[in-house]
């Protein structure tokens, strides 16, 4: 699920019957649920609308999705071993990077 930006993680408890949702990839803890999943869309939205709110009120910045940018520690070997490799396929070491994760993660998401 989407919205604004937002991701919404969902899960299934049959015990109790109802569709419990979280929005992943920020640090604030903003959850909805539902027992149908036209229910569980409304709560979604609404939940991240109130969070907007709510952040709004107090004068604080809400949390954002993932930006894209990222800071990575490699050992300096390996650095200049993935630079290397970057320009000998004619890439940036960005753009090859970004391949390689991309590749790396097909068929997880």
């Amino acid at each position: 699920m989407q919205y604004k930006g937002y991701v919404g993680k969902v899960e299934f408890d049959d015990e109790s019957m109802l569709f419990h949702g979280e929005i992943i990839g920020i640090r604030d803890v903003v959850t909805f649920q539902g027992t149908t999943v036209k229910e569980l869309e409304k709560a979604f939205k609404d939940s991240i609308d109130d969070y907007l709110a709510f952040c709004k009120k107090r004068g604080e910045e809400p949390d954002k999705p993932f930006t894209g940018k990222f800071v990575v520690r490699l050992a300096p070997e390996l650095h200049r071993a993935a630079f290397i490799a970057a320009k000998r396929a004619g890439k940036s070491l960005n753009n090859w990077l970004s391949e390689k994760v991309e590749r790396a993660i097909q068929g997880i998401c």
